[in-house]
């Protein structure tokens, strides 16, 4: 078995469990392939056991070969592999090393459990849906897509912007706002549900439109199905707004044509059988501590 293993950066406190890691895939003959700006981070520290390491710096790299991708780190980190991954359906297995710990639900405690699970085919494979971006100029190169959202925001010195909202080409309403999210299952539990928005079943099949910081009081989360096509026009006193895919962000101008959809493939979360979607939502969000429970 080849596993390929990302992380963008791991604290020193760590690497005692970075080489339990590579002890166990060592152990059970697992031939590891490894980002190489992270390589480069922890060669000094880390015993890998093999004479030769292979290394990958870009998607190109990941071939067919490579059956898993190890995520390690939290969710931002897992959001960077799904740039990597791209439609090349090779799962990804999320090791948090973060703190919050949505998407990357299986905890660095868990890392011999989560190892010897994917060698005895022991696990889950969660399908989630993208958020596709088309626009009248390229933007975000060749990864258009996101797995959280997609967000139009004022920029820092700018007043509220107007944004034009449109399902279909039919006029949905102007959201007043400092700016837009649109949102994927997956993404519900990010930053739409920081501003108020709904926590969606992963496998619902539907976006989430959440204003950020509305100046009409009316105006509420939206969950719409995820065969509409949504579009957009923005007015605003500056030239130009940040439109954002996660955590990547563009400043671009204000007379750009925008329109999000659901992506035509998906992406594959590995999960251990025990952790689901309801047991994740409970640890995360500390229900059930109340006492009065």
């Amino acid at each position: 078995m080849k596993v390929a293993i990302y992380s963008r950066v791991i604290d020193q406190d760590d690497y005692s469990e970075i080489q339990n890691l590579f002890d166990e895939l060592n152990s059970l003959q697992i031939e590891p392939v490894i980002y190489q700006a992270f390589f480069e981070q922890i060669a000094p520290v880390v015993r890998f056991h093999l004479d030769k390491l292979t290394t990958f710096s870009s998607s190109e790299d990941l071939d067919e070969s490579i059956e898993f991708v190890i995520s390690l780190g939290g969710d931002g980190t897992l959001l960077d592999t799904v740039t990597l991954v791209r439609n090349k359906k090779i799962p990804i297995l999320g090791i948090n090393f973060g703190r919050l710990g949505f998407l990357a639900s299986i905890g660095k405690e868990e890392l011999k459990t989560a190892v010897a699970s994917m060698v005895n085919r022991q696990f889950v494979i969660d399908r989630r849906s993208l958020i596709h971006l088309d626009a009248d100029k390229l933007l975000f190169g060749e990864t258009p897509y996101a797995l959280n959202e997609f967000a139009i925001h004022k920029t820092d010195i700018s007043p509220m912007i107007k944004i034009h909202t449109y399902l279909n080409g039919e006029f949905l309403n102007t959201y007043w706002s400092d700016g837009l999210i649109v949102s994927t299952p997956t993404g519900s539990t990010g930053y739409s549900l920081s501003c108020g928005g709904p926590i969606v079943f992963p496998d619902s099949g539907s976006f989430v439109i959440t204003p950020v910081a509305p100046h009409n009081l009316n105006v509420r989360p939206l969950i719409v199905p995820d065969d509409n096509i949504i579009s957009f026009e923005v007015e605003s006193r500056s030239d130009n707004f940040i439109c954002a895919l996660d955590s990547r962000r563009e400043i671009v101008s204000k007379n750009i044509q925008l329109a999000v959809k659901r992506e035509k493939f998906d992406v594959s979360i590995v999960r251990l059988n025990e952790n689901n979607f309801l047991s994740t939502l409970r640890n995360k969000l500390s229900w059930g501590l109340d006492t009065r429970n």
